[in-house]
């Protein structure tokens, strides 16, 4: 059997099998959704929020995309990878929306550029064929479920780790938060109320920063009459998973013609995590896709839109007449300018990944054809057009720090003596470096037995895939910033690696002629040995040490190296065993793939146990969210309009011997509004410094504290008037307001702590 021949049996070629019946068809969607459903509902969402979501999803994002999407593609492939990218395109599309009404002072009205699209499709005759498609490809029931239990997986380990440690809003004084949620939200809410964006902790002050995502947030919002708090904790991030995990899916299928080559993508995305035998479960490289997707939003919605985008450059790379799925067409040429420019706001890190893989694409088959691959060199020049709008227009040129540094973000790991390395440097630099793969690498072993099985002898598509999976972790091995944004790029690369990795496992697969039954017999020994993994972690784990940064990776290098003893002393017993039994032939290789695949598993489940130990606000750098706080900062939010500016006393997470954490967001993310100097702590221009970094405008600072310390009538009026404060807020923990205050401005609320007075 060729090895680069489709699985006829689960390919996406027609077949001639009487249609499943629609139970067993619609079954793992009414599974998958009724599940997402409970899991909301457990964590305390309106039954009435869910149906205006629903609403919104279905009928703002997946209708229009869909039908745009219908209406580039040249022929269908299955339902399910038209809607999943139309949802991607839904999300594209909101963007110029968005910006449109926002510019014309129509926020309001944003609903209406869904039914504008929807209109168009039913008024001009020739797309009307687009409401009704015939000729899907039939789904695998397996692959369904398959990924149906994927984002099963991924909404309890969200529900365990943010939904459940996280309420929508505060319900004392001693509620907790992680830091970075009040910041998501104050961009949401400035991009709901605001254009062109500010930083809304510092009203003046330009945004240059990746913030599509929170454009989403706000749409949502304002189309689904949905309260923003409940946007950001609890729907946004649950439905962008289960989003990405589908189109993750139909991705693998499309590149590949083999459906499960997506399924085990998927997983390997969303179900095994790190390889870590700590507890609580440590991170000395960053993370893939644990606490990364709901502590910074933007990197859910970025994978979105660039598993969108890898889709249609792996259509336009590979144009090959036979391919097994239907190619997109001309269409591509609309899609992929469209993804690139999207994720060009959506995520730093996304297009450098896209652009190095396409130069890899472009440099193989010039190798290979001696012809120059026009196509895959306008894409190229497209992402580098894309990059360039967004690092001129949307961050003007700021670096935050990152500038090239070659393994500093490993360094630290090693010891460095004050007369160098000394004999025992090489040993310890190639101990971490074995650690930094077998952490974080791992997942995308696969991708070995597909270059031996090819010979290196690889198809565009699988050069382009190669590309990116090489890209990513070598753009964080290269670069270097203060707050570890580098590992971004690492992450970015991780949506082609597990694809290919994917792939490389089907194919080993297919060489080893699995019977059904061997099929399942394997199934169940990745189930069984991932469950007593996840055992013998969760009972005999190392403590995670808490010394240098050199200890952490102790407990990892041993585990790695013991298994590694026992996969040794295993091939060594099966190979003699294969020679004399021959249905254990030709079969070691994919139990070995299987294993080494499987060792994360108990990565995810490990961070579920360690956010369970912490109820309040979760295991992860989490800050007080007082209800006092909140509660005068939404009753400024229904006082006010949107254009009006807030002033405060509160600048300070904490006060460190003198120095001020400047990270105070919770003032303008709940109650929507700029405010004229809260928290400086992210502001692009001090990204790179810290948040002990000093305000740059020392003489403003003062101006606005005197607005409550040591009011006059021509220092508020000139706050009124150059400034358009219209409302002081005073947080009498942080100091009290003068008595002079009540005088010159109306009181409007005080609940005791927390007084907002109003200037006239």
């Amino acid at each position: 059997m060729s090895v680069t021949a489709p699985a006829v049996a689960d390919s996406s070629l027609p077949t001639t099998s009487a249609p499943a019946s629609a139970l067993r068809r619609w079954s793992p969607l009414v599974v998958g959704v009724g599940y997402f459903v409970v899991v909301l509902l457990a964590a305390d969402t309106s039954p009435l929020d869910l149906v205006r979501y629903a609403g919104y999803v279905l009928l703002a994002l997946i209708l229009p995309g869909t039908l745009v999407y219908r209406a580039l593609r040249r022929q269908p492939h299955t339902l399910v990878e038209d809607v999943a990218m139309g949802a991607a395109v839904g999300l594209v599309l909101e963007l110029p929306a968005w910006a449109g009404y926002a510019v014309l002072g129509l926020g309001g009205w944003l609903w209406t550029w869904p039914a504008a699209i929807v209109a168009v499709f039913v008024a001009v005759p020739k797309l009307r064929r687009h409401w009704r498609v015939d000729g899907y490809r039939p789904t695998p029931v397996g692959w369904s479920w398959s990924v149906v239990g994927a984002v099963a997986f991924f909404t309890t380990y969200l529900s365990i780790t943010f939904l459940e440690r996280n309420p929508v809003l505060p319900t004392s004084d001693g509620t907790l938060q992680y830091l970075d949620l009040a910041y998501q939200l104050s961009l949401a809410g400035e991009a709901k109320h605001q254009f062109p964006i500010h930083v809304p902790q510092v009203a003046q002050e330009p945004l240059d920063y990746h913030w599509f995502g929170y454009v989403h947030m706000a749409a949502t919002s304002l189309i689904g009459h949905i309260d923003l708090p409940v946007v950001a904790l609890r729907l946004t991030i649950p439905a962008l998973c289960a989003a990405a995990i589908v189109l993750t899916a139909v991705l693998g299928w499309r590149v590949s013609g083999r459906p499960y080559v997506g399924a085990i993508a998927a997983a390997l995305f969303f179900v095994v995590g790190e390889t870590n035998f700590t507890d609580p479960v440590t991170m000395p490289f960053g993370t893939q896709a644990s606490f990364v997707i709901w502590h910074g939003m933007s990197m859910i919605y970025s994978w979105v839109l660039l598993i969108a985008l890898i889709a249609v450059l792996a259509d336009l790379v590979d144009r090959r007449p036979d391919r097994p799925v239907a190619p997109i067409g001309r269409g591509v040429f609309v899609l992929v300018p469209l993804l690139m420019f999207a994720s060009s706001g959506a995520k730093a890190s996304s297009l450098p990944v896209v652009g190095v893989a396409l130069a890899v694409t472009a440099l193989a088959m010039l190798i290979r054809t001696r012809r120059i691959p026009w196509a895959v060199v306008g894409a190229g020049l497209t992402a580098a057009a894309a990059q360039l709008f967004a690092t001129a227009v949307l961050y003007r040129f700021k670096a935050y720090g990152i500038e090239v540094d070659p393994f500093a973000s490993l360094a630290p790991y090693w010891t460095l003596s004050p007369d160098g390395l000394g004999w025992t440097g090489p040993l310890a630099v190639a101990a971490v470096c074995a650690a930094f793969l077998v952490n974080m690498q791992l997942r995308v072993v696969g991708v070995g037995p597909l270059l031996w099985l090819r010979r290196g002898r690889l198809e565009p598509v699988q050069w382009f895939l190669l590309g990116g999976t090489l890209a990513g972790p070598a753009f964080f091995l290269l670069l270097e910033q203060p707050g570890g944004a580098n590992q971004y790029f690492t992450r970015a690369g991780f949506t082609f690696a597990v694809v290919l990795s994917a792939w490389g496992y089907v194919l080993l697969a297919e060489r080893a002629e699995l019977t059904r039954r061997s099929r399942t017999v394997l199934g169940l020994f990745a189930l069984v040995l991932a469950v007593v993994l996840v055992a013998i972690q969760l009972r005999y784990a190392d403590p995670a040490p808490a010394g240098a940064p050199s200890d952490w990776l102790r407990p990892l290098l041993w585990w790695a190296g013991s298994l590694a003893v026992i996969g040794v002393l295993a091939v060594g017993v099966w190979l003699p065993a294969s020679q004399g039994i021959a249905a254990l032939r030709g079969r070691g290789a994919i139990a070995l793939l299987t294993a080494v695949l499987v060792v994360g598993a108990p990565g995810l489940v490990m961070d579920m146990q360690k956010s369970a130990r912490s109820p309040n606000g979760g295991a992860y750098a989490v800050i007080p969210l007082p209800k006092s706080r909140i509660d005068a900062a939404r009753w400024t939010r229904e006082h006010s309009a949107p254009g009006d500016v807030l002033a405060t006393n509160v600048h300070c997470l904490a006060v460190v011997n003198g120095w001020c954490d400047s990270r105070s967001f919770w003032l303008s993310a709940y109650a929507e509004r700029r405010v004229l100097v809260e928290g400086w702590g992210f502001a692009p221009r001090v990204a790179a410094l810290g948040a002990y970094t000093p305000f740059w405008d020392q003489d403003l600072l003062r101006r606005n504290d005197a607005a409550i310390t040591a009011p006059t009538e021509a220092g508020l009026r000139e706050l009124r008037d150059r400034y358009a404060v219209r409302w002081l807020v005073v947080d009498r923990s942080v100091g009290p307001e003068s008595p002079e205050l009540r005088r010159l401005a109306r009181l409007g609320f005080d609940n005791g702590r927390m007084a907002v007075y109003q200037l006239s």
